[in-house]
């Protein structure tokens, strides 16, 4: 019998089910791991909206993170909502002080129904405290634009193919490591791009699927990739093997039957 590997998830709670920490507990149980959380932030939120956010008390967050490896240390950490700058300061604290490894850290700033889920202050303490410390950070097209502005890169625009590249180039510069630019923003196809520590670039190419159920996408695919470094396998692989699943679920094409209802990740991996 083989030892059963583990993920921790920081990140909010989404009433709807359909992002946040659960969205990262059925991807990574649905891949065969372990999922342990610390939740940042409690949200009543659905596919809508969110019509209310309570943020967790950096004691309380600092309090999970050393019940979770004083017990089942994590193979891997993912980072996902951090609704401010004392949250970041906390989670960046308590992971050094366990040596925490495979972090990814997913920068969430706005929810896709244009909801604010984390302060200026929450971004720049992440940028300056857990970027360093992530093996890589998977924002989308309008964070990756947020986080060059922040970067120094006021007004640069990413539009196109090449306008991702050298996002992902200039932010890896930037902050010390890898950065996975995702295209689901874009107007044509879904490819990402990721640049290593060492510039060499990579593109993860995949169609447009016709599925409007989006919510929790980012979380899933980052929750993903947390999954493949956990059990060993080097970025690269891990972000290729997350991919697939992702477009997996979407081809699926499943539907609460409720309008843009959450993507049923869990569901969706059920008789493969």
């Amino acid at each position: 019998m083989g030892t059963l590997r583990s993920v921790l998830s920081i990140a909010g709670s989404d009433s709807s089910g359909g992002a946040g920490i659960q969205a990262d507990i059925k991807t990574i149980e649905a891949m065969g791991l372990f999922a342990q959380t610390a939740v940042t932030a409690l949200t009543a939120q659905n596919t809508l909206g969110a019509t209310a956010v309570a943020a967790t008390s950096p004691k309380m967050i600092a309090a999970q993170i050393d019940a979770v490896f004083a017990d089942i240390v994590p193979d891997a950490v993912k980072i996902g909502m951090v609704p401010d700058g004392a949250a970041a300061h906390t989670i960046a604290e308590r992971l050094r002080a366990h040596g925490a490894r495979n972090i990814v850290l997913d920068p969430v700033m706005v929810a896709t129904s244009g909801a604010v889920l984390a302060d200026g202050d929450a971004v720049a303490v992440e940028a300056a405290e857990l970027f360093g410390m992530a093996s890589v950070v998977t924002p989308n097209i309008p964070e990756a634009e947020a986080l060059l502005a922040l970067a120094g890169h006021e007004g640069a625009r990413v539009r196109a193919e090449g306008d991702a590249e050298k996002a992902a180039l200039a932010l890896a510069r930037r902050f010390g490591c890898a950065f996975l630019v995702k295209g689901g923003h874009g107007a044509h196809d879904a490819n990402d791009v990721l640049v290593d520590m060492g510039g060499e670039v990579r593109w993860f190419c995949a169609e447009r699927m016709g599925n409007h159920n989006t919510h929790g996408t980012g979380c899933t695919l980052s929750s993903a990739i947390a999954c493949g470094l956990a059990q060993g396998e080097d970025l690269p692989a891990s972000v290729a093997a997350a991919k697939k699943y992702l477009t997996g679920c979407l081809a699926a094409g499943l539907d609460l039957g409720r309008g843009p209802g959450p993507l049923d990740h869990f569901w969706a991996t059920r008789g493969r």
